[in-house]
């Protein structure tokens, strides 16, 4: 089911698209394939959204920034000084968070208007990539499906091809909050979930969040999330997750509400899990309201040849999966 949902500036229309199965609803929007709303049930049975977002399409025009909900490529998180070699070339991207590039650019994937095709119980999202767009090399062929398994569970596939060597990363914005609330009216703070993550290491950043010298070990630091505790705030690092790439999805992570008694597990493909406490999120929603949990490589790979490789040639294809589910207790 759609329904026209805004019209933006240069006249194209927005619809957005309800799934609904086994006591899940979710709402996805064309623009910048954004997950707008995800209704599930708490511990008494009401439902309620658990992602933050916006009430109309010009609310995610007007306030790209926080990615709400977002499709984020090609590359998710940071490239150092929007550059980085390949092939004895070196590609300069949009820098866009200083000196760096930051989730694809200028115009990532989270400001552009995908095509959207339904398949059973969910919908495929793809768009072309031009050669060059923002700086990335190759044209590269791009789909993303939405689906909710038989036990509400919601499951995102990233697929791609190229026809020149690349770099790819894509991942998913949103933010979680179990407690639930109406999108746009704000939320409640989100720093009392209580997260756990198989996690042994982590990524040492910089003040730039670049990543500086070798992985750390998370004994002993406020990273240490191998036993489920809160959240708290001032978090937006990479927790290098213990499974390393998989071919299919590993569960990695909880996170629970204990007010509502939601639990989200997250099972993925994916080497890293990108932890961001919206500590500067911006208005109408506070600090801490909402918990990142964004399934990834690494931040700056391509500069970073010990870290898992996002390099994607032609000839190869592409493909990223993980699942969010849903419970309570």
């Amino acid at each position: 089911m759609n329904e026209p949902f805004g019209t933006l500036s240069d006249g194209t229309p927005v619809h957005r698209w309800t799934l609904e199965r086994a006591g899940v609803r979710m709402r996805v929007l064309p623009y910048g394939g954004i997950v707008q709303a995800v209704e599930v049930p708490d511990r008494e049975g009401r439902s309620g959204n658990v992602v933050l977002g916006f009430p109309d399409l010009d609310g995610y025009v007007a306030r790209p920034e926080p990615y709400l909900g977002a499709l984020i490529g090609r590359y998710a998180n940071r490239v150092a000084g929007a550059r980085f070699p390949l092939d004895g070339r070196v590609h300069t991207l949009a820098p866009n968070n200083g000196p760096n590039s930051l989730h694809g650019g200028e115009r990532g994937f989270d400001k552009r208007v995908w095509d959207v095709t339904p398949v059973p119980h969910g919908l495929c999202l793809s768009r072309v990539s031009a050669d060059g767009e923002e700086g990335f090399p190759g044209r590269l062929e791009v789909s993303v499906t939405y689906t909710l398994d038989e036990r509400g569970a919601l499951g995102i596939v990233y697929e791609a091809v190229t026809d020149a060597p690349t770099v790819l990363n894509p991942t998913n914005h949103s933010y979680w909050n179990l407690t639930g609330s109406d999108p746009g009216a704000g939320a409640d703070s989100a720093a009392g979930h209580e997260l756990r993550c198989a996690a042994s290491r982590f990524t040492q950043v910089g003040a730039d969040l670049i990543p500086i010298g070798e992985l750390q070990d998370v004994t002993g630091t406020r990273f240490d999330f191998r036993e489920a505790r809160r959240t708290g705030t001032g978090y937006d690092h990479n927790l290098v997750l213990d499974k390393g790439v998989t071919p299919t999805p590993v569960e990695v992570a909880e996170l629970h509400d204990p007010s509502s008694g939601r639990v989200l597990t997250v099972a993925t493909t994916e080497p890293g899990m990108q932890l961001y406490t919206a500590d500067h999120i911006g208005e109408p929603f506070a600090p801490g309201t909402g918990v990142a949990l964004e399934t990834q490589h690494f931040p700056d790979s391509p500069n970073r040849p010990d870290f898992p490789s996002t390099v994607l040639r032609p000839g190869e294809v592409f493909r990223s999966e993980t699942v969010y589910g849903f419970s309570v207790r």
